[in-house]
């Protein structure tokens, strides 16, 4: 999934919840903490090259230093990696206008799938995706960068409505729409936040455009459009 001008490990703007009860716009970088046992796999698998070399090898320091590049959404909520972020002060808001994912039938020959770009209304208004914020987090994101410190966000998604279904038979984002909402996504108390884990009604989105060429945007009448910005 895609949002409008923000890909994944990159920066974007969330609002999050401040020490003092405040609400704070930053920017932090998109993708959560992997779990454990994604890099486990993939540091066991370069040990099993360091053992048929010979080689000395620490497993916990290559589990370390293993390349994160990060969740960018989680859906299981009783997943215990996730659930120590589950608190106000790990909550956040992702401001959006529309989000993207590949379509399916729009493919093309030599395998490239364009994207459908859906959004509350034709003007692209404002909604947000109810997100996890880990601030500080050390982790080798890239490996030419090596260990860095980074404020990471994701958002929760659930089961797609029938208006995604078709495109994403998985999952569509948690998406919040009125201040009521956003409220309880970043006050109330875990159980009744988590409530707000549900498909939206099938008319509360559209489909706004699609990408018949690259990443050219086109409305459904065929005329290129510019995507709205995240603010």
């Amino acid at each position: 999934m895609v949002t409008a001008g923000n890909p994944p490990d990159q920066m974007g703007p969330v609002v999050r919840n401040t020490a003092d009860g405040k609400k704070q716009l930053v920017h932090a970088r998109w993708g959560l903490p992997s779990p454990r046992f994604a890099l486990e796999r993939a540091a066991k698998a370069k040990a099993e090259k360091l053992v048929a070399k010979g080689k000395p090898f620490d497993l916990e320091e290559l589990i370390r230093v293993e390349a994160d590049r990060g969740t960018t959404n989680l859906r299981t909520l009783t997943f215990l990696h996730w659930t120590r972020w589950f608190g106000a002060e790990h909550r956040c808001l992702v401001p959006v206008t529309s989000f993207a994912e590949p379509d399916p039938a729009s493919k093309q020959d030599g395998g490239y799938v364009p994207n459908a770009w859906f959004a509350r209304d034709e003007a692209k208004s404002l909604m947000f995706f109810a997100g996890i914020h880990v601030p500080q987090w050390k982790s080798v994101r890239k490996v030419k960068d090596g260990m860095t410190t980074d404020d990471l966000f994701g958002f929760l998604t659930t089961d797609p409505n029938d208006l995604v279904k078709p495109i994403h038979e998985k999952a569509m984002p948690v998406l919040l729409l009125t201040k009521e909402e956003t409220e309880t996504c970043m006050r109330a108390s875990w159980e009744e936040a988590k409530g707000l884990a549900r498909p939206l009604p099938d008319d509360a989105l559209i489909i706004s455009s699609r990408e018949p060429y690259g990443s050219t945007i086109v409305s459904k009448s065929g005329e290129r459009v510019e995507q709205g910005s995240l603010l």
